[in-house]
């Protein structure tokens, strides 16, 4: 699941703006999303030998000074070939050919992504919020029908109980989506997973 979202300064054209459908389109390829953490790590323009080989190593699951040369020129090839062009089509960089420099635009300085990567043994959060709101619910029913145990409580006491219990799950959840954004961490958050 990658949520998005983008925000545009009023200077930015309409022509300018990314839709939802070319987002997706460039997210589709892990390299471009690499090339888009690097860049929102670094928060300037990146060198391309530098940027593929940081690629490469995170591929390859090595330290940048331990990637082969082998697998640092693959990927050096296909982003000049093939990712960079793609994301300078779409206004995301711009490439300066003659340094070998690749520079963020404002449309990727707006770009805020974040991935949420949900393995089999876990819920995604809109689930998790839909189950403490039937905890709450029926929490409150119980209350209201003077059921055993719960029927001692408080309508306040289950109102505390369930701001409390949505306030905590938005702090845990906060934390962790800040750790799942695109060029907040050293590495890519799909290779936290």
């Amino acid at each position: 699941m990658l949520p998005i979202t983008t925000s545009t300064n009023e200077s930015n054209s309409k022509e300018d703006e990314l839709s939802e459908d070319k987002i997706y389109d460039v997210l589709s390829n892990r390299r471009r999303r690499f090339v888009i953490h690097a860049l929102k790590r670094k928060q300037g323009p990146v060198d391309i030998s530098e940027l593929s080989e940081h690629i490469a190593a995170w591929e390859t699951g090595r330290d940048p000074d331990d990637v082969e040369y082998e697998d640092h020129r693959s990927v050096y090839s296909t982003l000049k070939r093939t990712h960079l062009p793609n994301l300078e089509k779409n206004n995301i960089v711009t490439v300066d050919e003659e340094e070998s420099v690749v520079h963020p635009t404002p449309q990727l300085e707006d770009l805020d992504i974040y991935v949420e990567a949900v393995s089999s043994k876990e819920i995604p959060w809109s689930l998790y919020y839909v189950g403490l709101a039937g905890v709450a619910v029926s929490l409150l029913l119980a209350v209201t029908v003077d059921a055993p145990v719960v029927g001692t409580l408080e309508p306040v006491e289950v109102g505390i109980f369930t701001a409390t219990a949505f306030g905590m799950s938005a702090i845990v959840h906060y934390i962790v989506g800040r750790r799942t954004r695109l060029g907040t961490r050293e590495k890519p958050p799909e290779l936290y997973q």
